[in-house]
């Protein structure tokens, strides 16, 4: 969680102040800020948004289901920006689409879940069951090294397609024995007493990194100023909702149309961010590793390119 005190808010006020008297005078005014996130708890922090938006600025979330969808809108322009999976990111990178990862948005937010009356206890125990992954996630990637690590393929379990909102009731009415989902589905089975967590999966050297905050490369090169503007908002965003967890809930509960006792259990299974550090990086790029082992990506993108760290490092002194 990051604390957040009186003083910080009033330090980083004071630096969205400065930015407003210098790059944002080349700005239209009432300008509509499109940011793309996806229907999960994890994804939850451009709600938030608009609290700390500069005078002058709107702010459009729109959500999306798939990873792959909030991609691809950035790389066409349909969005600014796009909070979602790391997989989605890295294979857009890989392919030399023009979607660079400016910013963390969130740890955690990951589950294996099976039925509550199962003999489901391990990752080993999912040998011969059906298993709900949604393909080309960040989920998907670091199931398969769970896998690896335990001496076993995704041959020994038998996948099933299904979206991360459709896998709680999928596992309630007993269409498949587990998933591998992100939150509010494990909340959602465990506050229902339908589901049992098998494991948070974050022993891999993927650790915890799950969702990032890309833009399109164009934006980048023509309007720096205006993404140092938005990094900004969007680190005052998730420290808030960090530091207020009544807030988060409340948030959460309006946005995702959920019940407090389902986000209440998946609320500690979320940790938003907004940093880019060395251990950021170094996830990342194992994580790409994997993807290129598995072959999802014919090759690495680019990460002099593909990941920009400059500006959360010019706004972290703030």
């Amino acid at each position: 969680m990051y604390p957040t005190s009186r003083r910080g808010f009033l330090r980083l006020a004071a630096s969205a102040a400065a930015l407003s008297t210098t790059g944002l005078t080349a700005f239209a005014a009432d300008r509509t800020i499109k940011v793309g996130t996806l229907k999960l708890i994890h994804g939850i922090t451009p709600y938030f948004y608009e609290k700390f938006a500069p005078a002058g600025f709107n702010v459009q979330v729109i959500p999306f289901e798939s990873p792959t969808d909030g991609k691809n809108a950035v790389v066409t322009g349909s969005v600014d920006f796009g909070i979602y999976g790391l997989a989605a990111a890295t294979l857009g990178g890989a392919n030399g689409e023009p979607v660079v990862v400016v910013g963390a948005a969130c740890n955690r937010g990951m589950a294996v879940v099976a039925g509550i009356n199962s003999n489901i206890n391990s990752i080993k125990d999912l040998k011969g069951k059906k298993v709900a992954i949604w393909p080309g996630s960040t989920q998907e990637v670091v199931i398969l090294d769970r896998l690896s690590a335990e001496g076993m393929t995704i041959k020994d379990i038998t996948p099933v397609r299904v979206s991360f909102s459709d896998m709680a009731p999928a596992l309630e009415r007993g269409d498949i024995d587990a998933y591998v989902g992100a939150e509010p589905a494990a909340g959602i089975s465990l506050a229902k007493g339908v589901g049992k967590i098998v494991e948070y999966p974050y022993s891999t050297p993927t650790g915890s990194l799950n969702m990032v905050l890309t833009t399109r490369r164009e934006l980048i090169e023509k309007e720096p100023d205006f993404i140092k503007t938005f990094l900004l908002m969007h680190r005052k965003a998730t420290e808030y909702a960090m530091g207020d967890r009544e807030a988060f809930v409340e948030m959460a509960m309006k946005k995702l149309g959920q019940p407090k006792a389902s986000i209440d259990k998946a609320a500690p299974n979320v940790e938003l961010t907004w940093n880019i550090d060395d251990k950021f990086m170094t996830q990342a790029r194992y994580y790409g590793s994997q993807m290129l082992a598995k072959q999802q990506i014919r090759q690495l993108p680019d990460y002099k390119t593909f990941i920009d760290p400059s500006f959360v490092k010019a706004i972290a002194a703030s």
